[in-house]
């Protein structure tokens, strides 16, 4: 399509413009990454931006574009050019897909008169818009505008939404587990979950049942049915899970409140990597009645928010009554030797955020020991869940959450033992160990990774989890920045029963 000029004085269109123009468009349509590479500015500062965020750099933008697994097939209808100099101009064009809808592509180029490869032209800034699905099928199983209304017009919760884990039975509807093998035979369920029926009953509505892992049996957020909710916070980075598509529904403003469920770092983790405040609770300090389970000895109800107020305000719901007390910030004890298991750029943002803190000189020198005894009983506790009606249906699951349910199904009652026997004397130390104190480390060992390395970081990230999970603890984590404004978390820990008193501090970081 001829280019239309925009300007009260036409500038004709610079030499080799278009013809990059069109090279990248033929590029983006064959998934020919080394091209679309070449057409990009070699520049930290180059941008690209769409509905899920900001890229920076090329660096970043490369590395996307390399497992998308190619753009949705296309056609351009219109193409406007508004010249700057001979050197820099701007493209808008608008697109249709083929799957229907029109989108908009503006790019910024520049020429460096260096460059031979496409006439030197290079886009040194993009956005890209494309027609909104009428829900994101990665984040909601169901959704409504609500999906569930409450009865109670003048409640503490009215007027908060709420994106409900795929493991909470909400009434007309079935469990899903994040697995399309198990939805299919899950029974309508007749009634709401406690959790859900007492968030409905505080004034809140139901804005959808939320996706989660299979079975929540990971930490990741990559469902291999679904696909991943994406991490507005962190662009091009894995959302966290198993509370994946609560958190992402409350990143992006979808709901406000996510329930969901915590027991290896399934609201932890989520929460750190998009910048969220949540909580696991204190071992049974909520009702799991309603809840299919994972592991009922370390599964807790929790929620992730975008203010510390309303978290607490979730609190005041679903949690059981407790003296009231004024918990100080002097409490805090930050953990060095947890501290030094985080990489360095979440280290520093956890040290940041409590540079008054007192330092606790405890080394946990059984801590890969306990990692690995509360893994064998997850596992053990998750077979004896699920097992039966696995058995002939491993090969429906992911690769990821079957390789963990092979596992699962090999560990014999005299290696559950041997590992109930290591996590007593573990309860027994990390009780004694937090006391009357506040423990700070951090809520995950990294930032967001991408999907390819999220494998690598699990182990480390679960050194610091099991810790609240081995000893029932309640856990807060507050969300921080890294010196690159990444997301990262701070978390609290406390004796089990103190859920109240994290919540409040959590007040004192709101910033």
């Amino acid at each position: 399509m001829t280019p239309r000029h925009a300007g009260a004085q036409l500038k004709p269109v610079p030499h080799g413009l278009l013809q990059a123009f069109r090279a990248y468009e033929s590029a983006l349509m064959s998934d020919d990454v080394a091209a679309l590479d070449a057409l990009f500015a070699d520049s930290p500062t180059t941008l690209r931006g769409d509905a899920a965020g900001l890229l920076v750099g090329h660096e970043q933008i490369s590395a996307f574009r390399g497992s998308r697994g190619g753009a949705p097939k296309r056609r351009i209808v219109q193409t406007h050019v508004q010249v700057i100099d001979d050197d820099h101009a701007l493209i808008v064009a608008v697109t249709e897909l083929d799957r229907g809808g029109r989108g908009l592509q503006t790019q910024l180029w520049a020429r460096d008169p260096v460059r031979i490869e496409y006439g030197g032209w290079q886009v040194t800034a993009a956005h890209v818009s494309a027609p909104a699905p009428a829900f994101d099928t990665r984040i909601w199983r169901v959704v409504g505008d609500p999906l569930v209304s409450s009865h109670t017009a003048d409640g503490a919760l009215s007027g908060e939404t709420v994106a409900v884990k795929d493991l909470f039975a909400v009434a007309g509807f079935a469990v899903g587990a994040g697995s399309p093998d198990w939805l299919e035979q899950a029974p309508t369920e007749p009634s709401h979950a406690a959790a859900v029926a007492a968030l409905l009953d505080a004034g809140a509505s139901v804005r959808g049942i939320a996706r989660t892992e299979e079975f929540a049996y990971s930490l990741s957020g990559l469902n291999a049915h679904y696909g991943a909710p994406p991490n507005p916070k962190a662009p091009g980075r894995i959302p966290g899970g198993s509370s994946s598509g609560s958190a992402t529904a409350v990143a992006l403003g979808q709901a406000s409140i996510g329930l969901g469920t915590d027991t290896g770092g399934s609201i932890r983790v989520p929460s750190t990597y998009q910048g969220l405040y949540g909580i696991r609770t204190s071992h049974g300090a909520v009702s799991r009645e309603g809840l299919l389970p994972l592991a009922k000895a370390f599964d807790t109800v929790g929620w992730m928010t975008r203010s510390a107020f309303l978290l607490q305000a979730v609190g005041d719901v679903l949690l059981p009554e407790a003296p009231a007390a004024s918990p100080s910030l002097d409490e805090i004890h930050l953990v060095p030797s947890l501290v030094g298991l985080a990489t360095e750029d979440v280290a520093t943002a956890v040290n940041e955020a409590l540079p008054e803190a007192k330092p606790l000189a405890w080394e946990a020198a059984r801590l890969d020991e306990w990692r690995q005894a509360f893994v064998i009983g997850q596992a053990y506790q998750a077979w004896q869940a699920h097992g039966a009606w696995l058995e002939t249906r491993l090969d429906t699951l992911g690769e990821a959450v079957r390789g963990r349910f092979e596992m699962a199904r090999s560990v014999t009652r005299e290696q559950a033992a041997e590992a109930r026997a290591v996590l007593a004397q573990a309860r027994t130390e990390i009780l004694d160990v937090v006391g009357d104190r506040i423990l700070a480390y951090p809520s995950a060992s990294s930032v967001a990774p991408t999907a390819a390395d999220a494998a690598g970081v699990r182990d480390d990230t679960m050194r610091l989890t099991c810790i609240a999970g081995i000893a029932g603890l309640p856990a807060v984590s507050i969300p921080v920045r890294t010196p690159t404004s990444l997301p990262a978390g701070l978390c609290l820990v406390a004796a089990p029963g103190r859920d109240r008193d994290l919540l409040a501090l959590a007040q004192s970081f709101a910033g």
